[in-house]
């Protein structure tokens, strides 16, 4: 294998982007895997990809993004990389080397890059390995309309930093800035002054570009709706608990419902979890293998492969949602019951939401941190967090689906945040997360004449058996901070004039609070 360093590449308005290009010796013109990324080419990155997938028979073309590690221009995050990365494929076609075919790779941010050209590449686009990523970032800064606070601060705060100088140590230490920054007491337009020491333009784009897909700001870095219009076949890596993993599978969907066939693989796992590397690089290989060098020896049966927590198990099916899967209501009750049994009795549940101390979070998926699930007691003791605790289970109960609650609420103000939380008892009485969502309400939520609103809240899939002798639980609170901002109960950013939002749960039979399990078998 040989190494071709700092290759330039010219962009139509006169910038130059960097690459490295890695060659299996005796194999010039073979196909091409380009990987895009503004974490930089070299060091951990150089040595998985360009290394890994050459000496199994690919060129490797690792190319630095506008404005990171030597690349010229300004790095626009999400802006540039359907412009650059079509100019970049237009100068791939140019090269003495290219044989006319390539593939796209990358987890993340490097996935984001595929599907910002996959559309557009044209026929010798022959696959993508796409892990942890999505087709827009839009929905997961704005989680059901709260601002994913601590993600976009710390991601702003890394990319920031990695440039610089020890710029390496970034992915350890701008998590902890942000989360300084937040307990700073600083207002949120200004917490990117204490993480980075600087305003951050991205960090302060997207408190400016609301989650809106019709706001302008978005037409150039979404592109979600051009999913199906991807010839090239895709196989998708992904985690239970990772901040993307909800698009990703909305990615998935819009695959099959154009009538193709992607490959979709989920693990325990979450975003910077390395655990997940090493299948990546497999499912890759064996991809690449099949579609660019005609040996499909290498690909499984069943195209998606599920972990089952709860289970420790791996099970393979052929489709998403899993064949068998039925969407069972488990109702809010009296006395702070779940259970499948419609309520029979009215009654409501309250709380206060005081965004002077907002209602924490404990674990639930965060970028750039450990994000397994964790124990929920010290939280269900708050006041501002209702439980709702099934009997033990007789039997194991499998969950596998997207997961949903559909929750009528009443509040004092029309702006507030609604987070529901799925969790698995454990016999000692360990409540461990499982799976959570949050939609934060304003005026435009309709209500019925007594106040009510009945409000969706989608949460996290899951792949989970609950078993016997354990219990399910479910959380309603007004807040998960630092993971979502704080809402003060104005529509707005600032402390001033703050509103505390008394909130009630309604769990009667007219408007019955539930939520939405898949269960299968």
């Amino acid at each position: 294998m040989r190494v071709h360093r700092d290759l330039p590449v010219p962009m139509p308005d006169g910038v130059t982007l960097l690459a490295d290009r890695y060659v299996p010796v005796g194999a010039e013109r073979a196909p091409v895997i380009l990987i895009r990324s503004p974490y930089g080419r070299r060091g951990a990155f150089g040595w998985a990809f360009g290394r890994g997938f050459a000496r199994n028979g690919f060129q490797v073309v690792m190319q630095s993004c506008r404005g990171s590690f030597g690349s010229g221009g300004r790095l626009d995050p999400l802006g540039d990389e359907h412009d650059d990365g079509l100019a970049t494929v237009e100068w791939l076609r140019r090269q003495s080397w290219y044989g006319g075919a390539f593939a796209t790779f990358g987890p993340s941010y490097l996935g984001y890059t595929q599907w910002a050209i996959a559309p557009y590449a044209g026929p010798e686009l022959k696959a993508m390995a796409v892990q942890i990523s999505a087709s827009q970032f839009r929905d997961a800064a704005y989680l059901g309309g709260a601002f994913a606070l601590e993600s976009t601060l710390s991601w702003t705060t890394l990319t920031n930093a990695m440039a610089r100088r020890f710029g390496a140590t970034a992915i350890f230490t701008a998590p902890r800035l942000a989360r300084r920054a937040v307990l700073s007491g600083r207002p949120v337009e200004e917490l990117d002054l204490v993480s980075a020491g600087q305003p951050l333009a991205f960090y302060r784009d997207l408190l400016g570009h609301h989650a809106d897909p019709a706001v302008p700001y978005w037409d150039k870095r979404d592109f979600s709706a051009r999913v199906g219009e991807v010839s090239a076949p895709v196989t998708l890596v992904g985690g239970w608990y990772d901040v993307f993993i909800p698009w990703q599978l909305r990615d998935y969907l819009a695959l099959r419902a154009a009538g193709h066939r992607p490959q979709l693989t989920i693990g325990p796992w979450y975003h910077v979890d390395m655990r997940h590397g090493r299948v990546s690089m497999l499912d890759a290989l064996a991809w690449f293998r099949a579609h660019l060098l005609g040996d499909p020896s290498g690909l499984r049966e069943q195209p998606v492969r599920l972990h089952i927590t709860g289970a420790g198990e791996w099970r393979d099916y052929p489709d998403w949602p899993v064949p068998g899967m039925r969407a069972e209501r488990w109702h809010l009750r009296e006395g702070f019951g779940l259970g499948p049994e419609a309520p029979q009795q009215d009654g409501t549940d309250r709380y206060r939401y005081h965004p002077a101390h907002p209602t924490p979070v404990i674990g639930g998926p965060v970028l750039l941190v450990a994000s397994l699930p964790r124990d929920q007691r010290r939280l269900e003791a708050r006041r501002d967090v209702l439980v709702y605790s099934s009997r033990a289970l007789r039997a194991d109960l499998e969950a596998i689906g997207p997961v949903s609650a559909q929750v009528w609420v009443r509040s004092s103000t029309p702006y507030v945040d609604l987070v529901v939380r799925l969790c698995d008892v454990q016999p000692d009485g360990a409540s461990l997360n499982v799976c959570e969502g949050v939609r934060r309400l304003t005026p435009a939520e309709p209500a019925d004449a007594d106040g009510w609103r009945r409000v969706e809240v989608e949460l996290w899939p899951i792949g989970h058996r609950f078993r016997r002798g354990h219990r399910l639980r479910v959380h309603v609170a007004g807040g998960a901070y630092p993971t979502i901002a704080r809402n003060f109960g104005t529509g707005g950013w600032s402390s001033e004039g703050m509103v505390p939002a008394d909130v009630e749960i309604s769990r009667s039979p007219e408007h019955p609070s539930a939520l939405l399990l898949p269960v299968v078998g």
